[in-house]
């Protein structure tokens, strides 16, 4: 099984990584959902806004490649990188894959979910 290993975009404390095993074929995004990792889905994962981007620093070769649509709304996404994967669109295969959350990815997790918002601000 492979292991996910997610990063935040903030180095503080409470966004230490969090890392999780998965069954082959299972989205980054469908991985992040399971073990709480902060990855923002304003369209619930149905490859129609670019809130999943991240960032896949290592694995990203045994993800499958981005098709046209991937690479279409990745259009819409904020400081896109060669590493630039949506994560909705990234399905795993048995390598481990370590994924950094974008600053977008993170702030649409907190804008869907207001209650850890306010959380955070009073942190």
């Amino acid at each position: 099984m492979p292991k996910v290993t997610f990063r935040n975009p903030l180095t503080r404390k409470d966004y230490a990584p969090i890392s999780i095993d998965v069954a082959p074929g299972t989205t980054i995004l469908e991985a992040a959902e399971e073990c709480g990792a902060r990855v923002g889905h304003a369209c619930g994962g149905n490859l129609a806004c670019s809130t999943c981007h991240v960032y896949v620093h290592e694995g990203v070769e045994s993800l499958p490649d981005k098709h046209d649509k991937e690479e279409d709304i990745m259009d819409r996404a904020f400081d896109v990188r060669p590493e630039s994967r949506l994560a909705c669109q990234a399905k795993l295969a048995g390598d481990d894959v370590e994924v950094e959350i974008t600053q977008e990815g993170h702030q649409a997790w907190l804008d869907e979910n207001p209650d850890e918002r306010k959380k955070k601000q009073t942190a």
